[in-house]
């Protein structure tokens, strides 16, 4: 049997073979089921997670190909957007979903999201702050991000509250990936 992805290293982590190979079943059932089969969408590829183990698959080949998947399941859930409600009224739609983001990013710096309270680990103030406001001057401007611009945004870990909860912000910016990649599809 042929393998999907690379393995990781041998003494190297990489993600749970069988859970990888289960979860794309899955998706290319409800994808060529056009809506008939599994009830999946892009939301459901991008929070998927595997566990990692010892000469599991290759982290960024998996990751790379779920990004793909993941604007292929948006592709299809805009075209049934503007099927649905007609091209104005989806457009429409994104403008209302860009202006609630928008409202959090226009926050002061600091201020954005929740503290971390004792010693849970949370992210950098600053460096999350930086990437809301490449967001905020992005949407400003009329010219989206890229989604991998927030995908793959990495931040320095801190301790209670010299950081933001991680929850919060990562909430946040799966949302901001949610429309980026319909706005950029």
């Amino acid at each position: 049997m042929s393998e999907t992805f690379p393995r990781a290293g041998r003494l190297s982590k990489g993600y749970d073979v069988d859970q990888v190979e289960s979860f794309l079943g899955r998706a290319r059932a409800a994808y060529e089921e056009n809506g008939r089969g599994p009830a999946m969408t892009s939301w459901h590829v991008r929070t998927v997670g595997f566990d990692l183990v010892r000469g599991g698959y290759d982290v960024d080949a998996v990751d790379a190909a779920l990004d793909r998947i993941e604007d292929a399941f948006a592709r299809r859930e805009k075209q049934r957007g503007e099927e649905r409600s007609g091209s104005q009224a989806w457009q429409t739609q994104l403008r209302t979903q860009e202006q609630s983001l928008r409202a959090q990013l226009g926050r002061p710096d600091g201020e954005r999201f929740p503290r971390g309270s004792g010693m849970e680990l949370t992210y950098d103030i600053d460096a999350v702050d930086e990437l809301c406001i490449r967001i905020e001057e992005s949407f400003a401007m009329g010219h989206p991000l890229p989604p991998d611009a927030v995908r793959l945004a990495v931040f320095k870990s801190r301790r209670g509250s010299r950081g933001y909860r991680e929850a919060s912000v990562d909430a946040f910016l799966d949302r901001v990936v949610e429309l980026l990649v319909v706005q950029t599809v």
